[in-house]
Formats: structure tokens, C-alpha cells, sequence
């Protein structure tokens, strides 16, 4: 066989790392310049569509199931293709990004699945990009160990038997890969990040007894899981495997794509594992869409919106029918809290609020769920196994006694909750200490004893932006405006400075950081992702 011809894509704007040759090479990139060449052009035309939609909502105010699916929905017949045996059981998923420190962590947790982040819980710098992808590679070759050199302590990964297995999130649509560019053009992160991944992992996974496994985030409709499906056709036959071996669980974390879950898992059904229950993303997406929609859509304190509100508990008893109905996955949302090393007090409480939530997941028919810090798995582990005992999942439990209507899913005036001066600086403080993390290249940040992402700072930016333009007055009398945001910005600029220092703060992005989080948070035309405007401002 001859060597493959130097791919088209060029790599733009890298400082070289350090074994990138084993993960850039001509075969991969030519793999990814095939990705791009017969897909980004329909990823660009959904692009679009998503603002036709985003239009006709601000115009109606109003979401419905599709009539044009109708037939697909009422079709009991079908089914997604049987789970392959490692990801039968995923009673606990811990996720986190792909630096060398959490694939050990993550791999030995405990927990049945990891979902390896390059999406919000990495910021996409090239060296986390690529380094990620060696990390998995070295992984799986069973190569990897890390040394903490302030610390001294050395992490190395435990029996293959006892390693989670590998579920791989890539980058959503929307998002570019400005290192490598075809004909002057980024290449999709998505495409980059999965291409990769594929290229270098796929026949190592089948031969540890595995496959390809990934999550899908940001999708919107069923038409982009037809684009994934497309993705998953064509690259199953470039590298010569059966199709049906990649499995993909579609994070639910849109409110368009919650009125699609039936026709996502149809379009996917060759290589669907299940859906998933996010939070933040899916508040973050309520406000997007409904955001000229006036008072009775406009979300108080993002604290306050639980999983038992009556919205959000319609969207996740929809979800597990659905998943159920269709012989699927379904799994739960994240319990975010970090142990606190100080104080055993607030670890008390935090524990007794993760095991009340894994409880009520596990019996709502949940199959698992997500946790963000190792101490956390056997918390969730026990909720699962009291309910699960020695069955993988509880796919059987098809949840016929729920009904949700269309209306059930957008109804966020059944809350009794208001938006708070406190939720208003909490929102800042928060937004202004995760970007700054981010710039610096973290996407995964504890603050206030929780583990944040990239959706944090959305809903956090989003709400400030809600609640200004809804004319919002909170409960101390004074109205949600721009010029109280910049107050309250200044004010927690000046907190973190007092409490860093000034030769710390001189060092990190804390003014940059303050700067773009206002700008999302005030401009007149909402930014449909922060991470764009960030990504913008992101070096490396």
C-alpha cells in the first residue's frame, strides 16, 4: 500500500508540542480534510437554519412537536440498536477534560463510563486539542502516567478491568478549529476533535473489547443527528469497521432539540446509546430562545431552577420515556460539588444533597449519571445499586404514566422563584472568575466548591442579559440594569483583587475576563455563544 498523499489542511498559527507527529499525521489530517470536504457545508446550512428558528420563535413564543415527524413518533416498531456490553451499564458517569492528571483520575475512578472532554470542560487551546488526543492514544496503549510536580505524587492507571470506559465529547457544531484550515478556512472543532479521535482510536477500541463511543452536545434538531449519522457512516467504511460499532448519547441540553428526542434517536438509531439531562445548557438555551418572550419567561436565580421544577421535571420524566420507549439509555444530569479538603461540614450537607438527587433519578428510571468529582461516584453508585440491584439499567421500566404536552416544557412562570440581588452577583462573580480560568486555558474550574464549565458562564451571562432587557426589579427595589451590572462588576473585581493580591491578579486575565463577560452580558444583540466572542481572545 503506498503512503498517503500530505493532507490538504494546513496547520496555521501552532507552536509545535511536543509528539504532536503522532497524532497529526498525514493519514489522520487526510482523514479530517474528508470530514470537512463533504460535511461542513451542510453543517454551515443547519448553522443558518438554527436563526430561521431562533426568528420564528421570537416571533410566536412558542415550541411544539413536529407535525412533519408525527409518523415517527406514533411508529412503535422501531428501536435503537441493543447496547454493546461496555456500555450496558453506566449507572455513574464521572466526566472532565483530557489533560494527563484526569484521564488517570477519571479511568480509575470507579465509575462505569468517563465522558473525555474537549468540549465545556476544556477551552480549546491547541495544546489541549492535541495533547487531549495523545493522552487517549497513550491511554489505550496503556503508556500514560503523570507525576504532580508540586506535590511529588505519581498516578498510574489500575487493571483494565476496573478502567471506565471511554465515552468522547467533541466540540459542538457552531465552534472552529482555527489551527487547521482548508483553503484559508478553519475546519469545524467537532470535525477535528471527533476525526481525530476516530482515525487513531477506533480499531484500538474494538480490539480492547470496546468501540467508539461519543457524546453529541449543543445538537438542535433531529437534522443535525442525521449529520452526525452521515459522519458516522462514512467513517466507519474510510477505516474499514462494521457499521453500527460508533454509539453516540445526545446530550438533551437545547429546548428545541427536547421537542425532538423521539426523531434524534430515530435518525441515530443504527448508532444511538441514549440521551442525556443536562442543567445549565438547557436554562442557557430557554433564555437564548425565548428571550423577547417577556415576563413569563424570564428564569430566576439559576440556584433556584432544580431539577423539580415542573418544566424541568416534564423534560427529564419525557426524556426516560422516550429513551425507554426506543430501548435506549437515559442518563441523568451532574452532581457538580467538589469535597471541600477544610471543612467537613459543608461536605455533609453537599453529600446528603447529591444522594437526594441520585435517589430521585434513580427511581424517576434514569440509568445513570453524572458526577464531577471521584469522591462523588460511590455516592451516586449506591443510589443506582438500590434501585438497580445487578441489573445493568432499568430499560424495562417504560414509564407509560407520563404525558407531557408541549406547553409542560416551556411553562417557567409555574415557578414561584424571582431573580434576586444576590442571584445578580452571583451570576457575575461566577462569569468573571470562569472566563478568566478559561482565557488561561481551563475549561473544568471549582469555584464556591463547584465544579463550573463553559455552560456556567453562559447562563450566568445570559441571565444578566434577561434580566436587564425584561426590566426586572429585584427584591430589594432597585431595577436590573446595565449600569448595576457594571457596579456590581467593579465591585467583585475589587473583591477578587483584595483577596488574591495584586501581583496575582496583575498576572492572571481578571480585567480582560471582567471586560468580555460585560459585553456578552450587556450588548444590545445577544451573542448566541459566549465561546465565540472568548475563543476570539483565547491564545494558544
Amino acid at each position: 500500500m503506498s503512503a498517503p498523499a500530505p493532507s490538504p489542511l494546513a496547520i496555521v498559527e501552532a507552536e509545535p508540542l511536543p509528539r504532536q507527529e503522532e497524532v497529526l499525521t498525514d493519514a489522520a489530517l487526510a482523514f479530517v480534510a474528508e470530514l470537512h470536504q463533504r460535511f461542513t457545508p451542510r453543517r454551515d446550512a443547519l448553522l443558518a437554519r438554527r436563526s430561521e428558528r431562533r426568528a420564528e420563535i421570537a416571533r410566536t413564543s412558542s415550541l411544539d412537536f413536529l407535525p412533519e415527524t408525527a409518523a415517527i413518533r406514533t411508529d412503535d416498531s422501531w428501536k435503537v440498536a441493543p447496547a454493546p456490553a461496555a456500555l450496558n451499564d453506566r449507572r455513574v458517569e464521572i466526566t472532565g477534560p483530557t489533560d494527563r492528571k484526569m484521564t488517570i483520575n477519571a479511568l480509575n475512578s470507579g465509575a462505569k463510563i468517563w465522558l473525555a472532554d474537549f468540549e465545556d470542560a476544556s477551552a480549546p487551546t491547541w495544546e489541549n486539542v492535541v495533547l487531549g488526543q495523545l493522552n487517549l492514544i497513550d491511554a489505550y496503549e496503556r503508556k500514560i502516567d503523570f507525576t504532580d510536580p508540586k506535590s511529588g505524587k505519581s498516578y498510574a492507571l489500575g487493571p483494565n478491568e476496573e478502567l471506565a470506559t471511554v465515552v468522547m465529547r467533541p466540540r459542538g457544531w457552531h465552534l472552529e478549529e482555527r489551527h487547521l484550515q482548508f483553503d484559508g478556512r478553519p475546519v469545524p472543532g467537532a470535525l477535528v476533535d471527533f476525526g481525530l479521535y476516530f482515525f487513531h482510536n477506533a480499531k484500538r477500541l474494538i480490539d480492547l473489547g470496546k468501540g467508539p463511543y461519543f457524546y453529541l452536545p449543543k445538537t438542535e434538531s433531529h437534522l443535525e443527528a442525521r449529520l452526525w449519522n452521515d459522519v458516522f457512516v462514512f467513517a466507519q467504511d474510510y477505516v474499514g469497521i462494521p457499521q453500527g460499532t460508533v454509539r453516540a448519547t445526545v446530550l438533551i441540553e437545547t429546548i428545541t432539540a427536547a421537542y425532538e428526542m423521539e426523531e434524534i434517536l430515530y435518525e441515530l438509531r443504527d448508532h444511538a446509546a441514549g440521551l442525556n439531562a443536562g442543567r445549565w445548557d438547557y436554562l442557557f438555551s430557554i433564555v437564548k430562545n425565548f428571550r423577547d418572550g417577556g415576563e413569563k419567561f424570564v428564569l430566576p436565580d439559576r440556584n433556584a431552577v432544580t431539577m423539580t421544577a415542573p418544566f424541568m421535571r416534564a423534560y427529564t420524566e419525557l426524556l426516560v420515556r422516550t429513551c425507554h420507549k426506543r430501548g435506549a439509555h437515559a442518563i441523568g444530569g451532574m452532581a457538580a460539588f467538589i469535597p471541600s479538603r477544610r471543612d467537613a461540614e459543608v461536605n455533609k450537607v453537599a453529600f446528603e444533597k447529591v444522594k437526594a438527587d441520585k435517589d430521585r433519578e434513580a427511581g424517576d428510571g434514569f440509568d445513570g449519571s453524572w458526577v464531577a468529582h471521584p469522591d462523588l461516584v460511590p455516592i451516586a453508585m449506591a443510589s443506582f445499586d438500590a434501585v438497580l440491584g445487578s441489573k445493568p439499567n432499568q430499560k424495562d421500566r417504560l414509564r407509560e404514566d407520563v404525558s407531557v404536552a408541549a406547553g409542560d416544557l416551556i411553562a417557567i412562570d409555574s415557578l414561584h422563584a424571582r431573580p434576586t440581588y444576590e442571584g445578580l452577583r452571583n451570576a457575575v462573580q461566577v462569569g468573571i472568575r470562569y472566563i478568566e480560568a478559561w482565557l488561561r486555558g481551563l475549561g473544568a474550574v471549582a469555584i464556591f466548591n463547584l465544579m463550573e464549565d463553559a455552560a456556567t458562564a453562559e447562563i450566568s451571562r445570559s441571565q444578566i442579559w434577561q434580566w436587564i432587557n425584561a426590566g426586572v426589579v429585584f427584591e430589594n427595589g432597585e431595577p436590573a440594569t446595565a449600569d448595576l451590572a457594571r457596579k456590581v462588576a467593579a465591585e467583585e473585581l475589587a473583591a477578587i483583587r483584595e483577596e488574591i493580591g495584586d501581583e496575582a491578579f496583575a498576572a492572571g486575565n481578571w480585567q480582560q475576563a471582567h471586560d468580555l463577560l460585560l459585553k456578552v452580558a450587556l450588548d444590545e444583540n445577544y451573542e448566541d455563544f459566549l465561546t465565540l466572542s472568548a475563543y476570539e481572545q483565547l491564545r494558544g
